[in-house]
């Protein structure tokens, strides 16, 4: 009785943690019409893929691909900003020894107590002085420059638990610092960057204030920016497209997250092995 109490309760909170996709999904395929006079219904009555065909086609004289294409490279090379810069600061706060590196890593971990709207203006202001702004540049760029502290901090408590005895082989065997991290750090650090790859992959295609803020042409609008394109207009028959948009924004990223779950629970199953 009490396993099955359990396994009630875990199928309740999956209901209710799936509910908005259900509903979502339902609210895609129904006409404009009928989703207007039942918002509550969770199936639809009538089935129609207008909305789809509509949330294709875009908005503001863009189409979705024209949106899907802008949120791809925004996303990819903040992932491979944030995996390649974060890793090898990570790399120097955990397995090297250098003036100062305590206090600098309590102050990269200040950061992210710090509000990112206290960094906002300053950052706009170089961004337009370098003449940036309306382009994907101050959206990817930060990335390079490990200023995400979290993934920093991540990292450093993984790579702490690998032994240090492979340093010392590999220092016997002829390898720097460099090749240090490339060939022994590196790839037994994969969970950790591949965890750090997919929260900054969600978090990036989600952002909409960043690109509110930096975009300003429409070709240059990600989907977040291009729902809001929908919500504008005034005609109620714009909420097909968007939901349906809505759910199309959200295949990529079930997709990036299958392709990687197994790495992000050998990641959370081994941050606090050590030895």
């Amino acid at each position: 009785m009490r396993r099955a109490a359990v396994f009630v309760l875990c199928l309740a909170a999956l209901a209710l943690v799936l509910y908005p996709i259900v509903w979502l999904v339902s609210a895609s395929l129904t006409p404009v019409e009928d989703l207007v006079s039942n918002l509550r219904a969770l199936f639809p009555g009538r089935v129609t893929a207008d909305g789809y065909a509509r949330a294709l086609e875009g908005a503001g004289g863009e189409s979705f691909w024209t949106f899907l294409g802008n949120s791809t490279i925004v996303a990819t090379g903040a992932v491979i900003g944030n995996v390649v810069s974060c890793s090898l600061a990570a790399y120097a706060f955990a397995r090297l020894r250098f003036r100062l590196s305590g206090p600098l890593f309590a102050f990269a971990l200040v950061t992210i107590m710090l509000p990112a709207h206290v960094t906002l203006i300053p950052q706009y202001v170089v961004f337009q002085q370098l003449g940036m702004v309306d382009t994907f540049v101050p959206l990817i760029l930060p990335k390079l420059l490990a200023t995400d502290a979290f993934f920093v901090f991540l990292m450093v408590q993984f790579m702490r638990g690998i032994p240090h005895e492979l340093d010392d082989a590999a220092k016997i065997d002829g390898c720097g610092p460099v090749r240090n991290y490339r060939y022994v750090v590196l790839p037994l650090s994969r969970p950790a960057m591949v965890t750090t790859a997919i929260f900054t992959f969600i978090w990036t295609w989600n952002d909409f204030f960043s690109q509110l803020i930096y975009l300003s042409s429409t070709e240059n609008y990600t989907i977040p920016m291009g729902l809001r394109l929908f919500i504008d207009q005034t005609s109620s028959s714009s909420y097909g497209p968007m939901f349906a948009m809505s759910v199309l924004s959200l295949v990529p990223i079930g997709l990036f997250f299958l392709a990687f779950q197994r790495f992000l629970v050998a990641g959370v199953t081994t941050t606090g092995l050590k030895g």
